[in-house]
């Protein structure tokens, strides 16, 4: 059975800028296991095991996007996994309401969590981003790309860790 979610796939600008904020990050004592360019993308909907990914994808193709800009806004953490955020950005919520919504209309199962946008950046991390001085990510926060669609993710555990296909 595929492992599903619905996700915003990253420009190579946008990744850019995140692996410069992993490599800040990295020169200022932080350590764990960083989400490779490959797999960058910002979650809208996390589905997991689901054994119809064709019903998923007729949902995910009927949402309207029209296009909008997210912007990189600053780092965070939830325990020991440390995320870039985005800044507030009502064409995105809007996206993620109509999805969320022709999600639970369908009846596919979702993890229905308060949507919080960000983009994974180190699992399992050690050290703070308080050892890195005010102004050091700056350059990067602001990074921005124009989204225009949303897309069904499929995902398999490699050898290496995960691997993220687009269907």
């Amino acid at each position: 059975m595929p492992r599903l979610f619905i996700a915003i796939n990253l420009n190579d600008e946008m990744k850019d800028a995140l692996m410069d904020i992993q490599d800040t990050m990295r020169a200022y004592g932080m350590h764990g296991r960083e989400t490779v360019p490959e797999n960058m993308h910002l979650t809208l909907a996390f589905i997991g095991d689901y054994d119809d990914p064709e019903l998923v994808k007729e949902i995910v193709d009927s949402i309207d996007v029209r296009p909008f800009e997210i912007k990189l806004s600053g780092i965070g953490a939830y325990g020991d996994l440390w995320w870039a955020g985005l800044e507030n950005c009502p064409a995105l919520l809007a996206v993620s309401k109509r999805l969320r919504r022709g999600l639970a209309d369908a009846g596919v199962p979702f993890d229905r969590k308060k949507f919080s946008p960000h983009i994974t950046l180190m699992r399992r991390a050690t050290g703070t981003a308080r050892d890195i001085p005010a102004g050091e990510l700056e350059d990067f926060f602001g990074t921005s790309m124009t989204v225009d669609h949303i897309s069904l993710m499929r995902s398999d555990r490699g050898k290496h860790g995960m691997i993220y296909t687009e269907l």
